[in-house]
């Protein structure tokens, strides 16, 4: 008589728990639970550039054309009519860079902030971590500066101008604008929730905001006793910073470059707690 051996019984695996914890006194984000989640950060971001660029006739030439645009209108009215100084640089050249500044910025706050909103059928209905919508704006408007940055160096290699060294300071000119417009996105998101007040008033906001910070015009231009004003907007010395990077003016004071780092570290910091905070009561609200 033959006997058969049984197949032996696999070995059983570790069953993968999530475990929803109450936050903290200061309501800090889960850090580990948002890298754990970064495919949806990924996907998010990848939809929002589909979505942007689908059914245009022109396609991805709209992120060329409309800082380009906007830079030549400002470099005509401010340049050639008012007949301000731009520091011995073409206006063209001086006012693309503060629009590609001033759009990184602009548009990952002015999208952040209705993201959750525009969302609201996964936010009510789907467990993630609730951060990754507003965040994930900053991939595709992250991708918009990247062309626009290309179209700069063609136009200062046309024009002639030579940045320096201080161009290996523009990452972190970037990286310091992706915190402080993500840390008023968060904020602004959370706060769009339970008040959609905040879509009509963020735009005005935004444009007084343009116009009280130098983004067209240079810091010189602006008479001596109401320069302290524009010395005191944090924007300032992150567009000065842009300006010494990419076209070859003389760098920062080292207080504006510490202040830039600071204040825009801590704006993050000060968003992803307004966030955390009112995240809880995002499902029955919104």
């Amino acid at each position: 008589m033959t006997t058969q051996a049984t197949p032996a019984t696999p070995a059983p695996t570790a069953e993968h728990r999530t475990v929803i914890t109450p936050p903290g006194r200061l309501h800090l984000p889960a850090w580990r639970e948002l890298w754990e989640a970064r495919e949806v950060l990924y996907r998010f971001g990848a939809r929002d550039v589909v979505l942007r660029y689908r059914q245009t006739a022109v396609g991805v030439a709209w992120v060329v054309l409309q800082p380009l645009a906007s830079a030549g209108v400002f470099a005509l009215v401010f340049g050639a009519v008012a007949g301000l100084s731009s520091d011995g640089v073409p206006y063209i050249v001086f006012s693309l860079v503060g629009m590609l500044a001033w759009n990184l910025f602009n548009g990952v706050v002015s999208r952040a902030a209705p993201s959750l909103v525009a969302n609201q059928a996964l936010v009510s209905k789907v467990f993630f971590p609730r951060m990754l919508v507003p965040l994930s704006v900053v991939l595709a408007v992250l991708l918009d500066f990247l062309v626009g940055l290309g179209l700069l160096v063609v136009l200062l290699v046309v024009f002639g101008v030579s940045p320096g060294w201080g161009v290996l300071a523009t990452p972190l000119w970037v990286l310091l604008t992706i915190l402080v417009a993500s840390g008023l996105g968060l904020a602004g998101a959370a706060v769009t929730v339970r008040y959609r007040d905040v879509n009509y008033a963020l735009p005005w906001v935004l444009q007084l905001a343009l116009y009280g910070t130098p983004v067209a015009y240079s810091l010189t231009s602006v008479p001596d006793d109401l320069r302290w004003l524009f010395l005191v907007n944090p924007l300032t010395w992150l567009l000065e910073g842009y300006r010494w990077s990419l076209l070859g003016f003389a760098a920062p004071p080292l207080w504006q470059i510490a202040g830039a780092v600071g204040v825009s570290v801590l704006v993050f910091l000060g968003g992803t707690l307004v966030f955390s905070r009112m995240e809880r009561a995002f499902a029955d609200v919104i």
